[in-house]
């Protein structure tokens, strides 16, 4: 069996001369490392409705997509029949992010870390206010429309 010395010495004297033989085999090693692959997924119940993160479309629930920085993510879902929801949700850093412990998990750690992310939001189904209520609301800014009376929305 060969030992793990010993395999880097025959990666490094078949290079070439010892010191780029050493020198590559140091540079394979340090960048060879592992990554934190981040995952951000939003499910809905009931699921279909269309999701959107900072703006940007994602898919249809559950729908998920890869993150690079951690903070304070809008998230808005919209659904036929169901209220739109918009949902601030802060991703907090986890402990190997912290500055200085980062550079060992993003460039030197072996392995692959996961950071997956999961957020749940219930629909409320969308209710329809009568065309009576509607009408009657608009007769009454009219008329305090023209008697000069400013009302404060709701």
């Amino acid at each position: 069996m060969i030992r793990r010395d010993d395999r880097i010495g025959i990666l490094a004297a078949t290079v070439g001369g010892s010191a780029k033989g050493w020198l590559l085999t140091l540079v394979v090693i340090l960048t060879s490392g592992g990554c934190v692959r981040r995952r951000l997924t939003v499910r809905t119940n009931p699921p279909g409705a269309v999701v959107s993160v900072d703006n940007q479309l994602i898919g249809t629930s559950p729908a998920a997509t890869s993150f690079t920085y951690y903070g304070t993510r809008e998230i808005r879902v919209e659904k036929d029949g169901f209220r739109t929801e918009a949902v601030k949700n802060k991703i907090r850093m986890p402990w190997y992010q912290l500055p200085v412990l980062d550079f060992i998990t993003e460039t030197l750690w072996p392995w692959e870390i996961r950071d997956e992310r999961i957020v749940d939001i219930e629909l409320v189904p969308q209710t329809l206010e009568p065309s009576e209520n509607v009408l009657q609301r608009a007769d009454q800014l009219r008329n305090q429309s023209r008697a000069g009376v400013v009302t404060a929305p709701r």
